[in-house]
């Protein structure tokens, strides 16, 4: 038996569309068993009910691609997930699942797969590695893929002052949907506006001048499109910046909001809640850190 814990990630953080990521210590834990014959999928904890048990679960596809790249057959599979990530609300749930399942096979096989390796086949089965690479290695990252057998990256430095407080709304938004309001083209004045305001992310964080993050989270590429399938979603940004957070942003696709908060703001979650509390929709709020080390084995 082998066991993995994964953690939730948050992609973009406003303006790195598909490049931007950061890990949070929201974990789901999976093990696998060999059994004689067979697939057994046990789902447990948060949305359970939304994951598959057949062989289009997520977790059982990325051990497949490990299993066909180095040619080896199990006997049969008993996976057993235990989930607090929540599915379709843009906190990673199918790029935690995707890196447990590359990670799981790989111990099957004997860690034949170096990380660089899982890390291109993770990018592959998930279309790009703003999720997955912090799912794998945790922390702050930017990465690029020139195709999917070419990812880079570098992990960031993020401010341990700094905390995120997650609001999760309680409806589903698939990342299909999400894409689908994106336009196919973009004007030139919107593309240089994203590029300024994601270095000026990199360099607000890595510095600490957190003064501009309020600048450096904003975005012209696919917030202002996806703003239409979350109700309230500037009324939320705009209550937050005057609960004092640093800055506010869509998580992934949606439709979690993320607020990046001074740690010693203890008035914050409060000064929001009763906001929040009015609206049409429930929130769940709830603070989380960074993951620095993302996913690994568990005894």
């Amino acid at each position: 038996m082998y066991k993995v814990r994964v953690p939730a990630t948050s992609a973009n953080m406003g303006p790195g569309f598909d490049c931007m990521g950061i890990a949070l210590d929201i974990y789901n834990t999976v093990e696998v068993h060999e059994i004689p014959e067979g697939l057994i999928i046990e789902n447990h904890g948060r949305d359970a009910d939304l994951i598959t048990k057949d062989g289009t679960n997520l977790i059982y596809r990325a051990m497949e691609r490990v299993f066909r790249q180095t040619g080896f057959v199990p006997t049969g599979l008993k996976i057993i997930s235990y989930n607090d990530i929540p599915v379709a609300r843009g906190l990673g749930s199918s790029a935690a699942s995707t890196a447990a399942g590359l990670l799981l096979a790989n111990a099957l096989i004997g860690e034949k797969l170096d990380m660089k390796r899982i890390i291109e086949l993770g990018t592959a089965l998930e279309g790009h590695p703003d999720n997955i690479v912090p799912a794998l290695i945790g922390g702050m990252t930017l990465s690029y893929a020139q195709d999917t057998s070419t990812v880079g990256y570098i992990k960031l430095d993020f401010p341990e002052k700094l905390r995120m407080l997650v609001m999760v709304p309680d409806f589903l938004l698939s990342t299909a949907m999400a894409r689908k309001v994106l336009p196919r083209q973009v004007e030139l004045g919107n593309a240089v506006f994203n590029v300024s305001r994601a270095a000026l992310m990199v360099a607000a964080l890595t510095a600490g001048e957190l003064d501009h993050l309020k600048y450096a989270v904003q975005d012209k590429l696919h917030q202002p499109y996806r703003e239409k399938l979350i109700p309230g979603m500037q009324e939320v940004f705009q209550q937050a910046y005057n609960a004092g957070a640093r800055g506010v942003f869509l998580s992934g696709a949606g439709s979690t909001l993320i607020a990046l908060v001074d740690a010693d703001n203890n008035d914050f979650l409060s000064r929001l809640k009763g906001f929040l509390d009015s609206m049409s929709c429930k929130w769940e709020l709830k603070y989380a850190d960074i993951s620095r080390q993302g996913a690994a084995r568990i005894q």
